[in-house]
């Protein structure tokens, strides 16, 4: 895809959050993309490896969050989020990908175009950048997360023991994979070692199934917000596992995606 199409895409995107939003970091994008890479079929691998270099689906996988300040896709920031509201119905929360919001992000929106550029046979570089990328934003929770708290950046916490040197979004973007003291290669091992049982049945489900799914696990977090003692180990214990769970899910379905463009 050339620039002047990515670019046509994103004049269609216009609400951006006023601060700024780097969804699971670098270490846990290059987690989903090598677990995405460990599941790519013969043809898939080959197709992109061709594209984007031996490996480069790992080494680009954050390339979007870098070039936010960049001036070669200047309204790309509002693709890499969703918002919702609380308390909203499953119904509501899977009519969000067929029917786009208005505000809150543009996501969806940005993600189903690349996509359909790349099953068109036209996807270059840059249209697999901003898939792989966005594919791994879409798990992310604080990227499905409150407008009114700008996707929990908004939300001020302590992390050993610093007085609120920290925010929700950041928590779930870096901290919490950063916390555990894996190489993003040795993280995506554990995971893929740890999690295999569920690659079947998280093939199968659908993509409306899993942003509910989505949905509520983000409002469990905020559940727990609520309680939370403020002791940061309590905080990794009890999300380290559910956070490597969303790590795995977006892997594989970043895996599908792509093996159905290069089928």
């Amino acid at each position: 895809m050339t620039k002047k199409i990515v670019i046509l895409i994103a004049i269609a995107c216009a609400c951006v959050h006023s601060l700024p939003m780097f969804a699971w970091g670098q270490e846990g994008h290059r987690i989903i993309a090598k677990i995405a890479y460990d599941h790519l079929s013969r043809k898939a691998c080959k197709s992109i490896d061709s594209i984007m270099g031996k490996r480069g689906m790992l080494y680009w996988a954050n390339w979007p969050d870098e070039i936010k300040s960049d001036t070669i896709y200047p309204t790309s920031h509002d693709w890499h989020y969703q918002d919702f509201d609380g308390g909203m119905s499953d119904s509501q929360v899977a009519d969000a990908l067929v029917h786009y919001p208005k505000e809150g992000g543009n996501l969806f929106r940005a993600l189903d175009s690349l996509v359909a550029v790349a099953k068109a046979g036209k996807a270059d570089v840059y249209t697999l950048r901003f898939i792989i990328h966005l594919s791994g934003d879409r798990y992310c929770p604080m990227h499905t997360a409150h407008m009114d708290d700008k996707g929990g950046n908004a939300v001020r916490m302590a992390w050993f023991s610093k007085n609120q040197n920290t925010n929700l979004h950041a928590v779930w973007d870096t901290k919490l994979i950063e916390s555990q003291g894996y190489s993003y290669t040795e993280y995506a091992q554990m995971i893929e070692d740890t999690y295999a049982g569920q690659r079947k049945s998280i093939e199968q489900m659908t993509d409306s199934q899993l942003l509910v799914n989505n949905y509520h696990f983000t409002e469990s977090i905020y559940r727990y917000q609520e309680t939370w003692d403020g002791n940061t180990y309590h905080y990794i214990y009890r999300w380290h596992q559910p956070m490597e769970q969303q790590l795995y899910i977006a892997g594989i379905r970043l895996a599908k995606l792509l093996n159905e463009i290069y089928k």
